[in-house]
């Protein structure tokens, strides 16, 4: 499986304009982390609200560049009840960042393709 759906990824450049698209990469990787970050926070203090809207952001922010795993593992937890997450939570959180690293990297070669 491709880290960057190419379909979805040429409807966005098509949408938004290719000239738009580094604009839009670059605001994706430093609001990433920053989700990421608001993730772990959330994780740590327990708070389910802010858990399942940074989880939300995550899964919003990599659907519009087809990032479909990435997506998808931050739907999985926006959906899940931290509480139901239990001790596997961090190792989601952790999943997700490495998934994050992989799409990172895909939309960089994209950027300066």
């Amino acid at each position: 499986m491709t880290v960057i759906d190419d379909e979805v990824f040429a409807a966005l450049v098509d949408s938004a304009g290719a000239d738009f698209i580094p604009e839009l990469i670059d605001s994706f990787l430093e609001d990433a982390p920053q989700g990421l970050a608001a993730l772990r926070s959330a994780l740590d203090a327990g708070d389910a609200v802010a858990f399942r809207r940074a989880a939300h952001s995550l899964k919003s922010n990599g659907s519009t560049f087809g990032a479909t795993a990435f997506a998808e593992s931050a739907r999985a937890l926006e959906h899940t009840p931290l509480e139901a997450l239990g001790d596997a939570a961090l190792a989601q959180v952790e999943a997700l960042t490495a998934a994050y690293d992989a799409v990172a990297a895909a939309l960089k070669e994209r950027r300066h393709a």
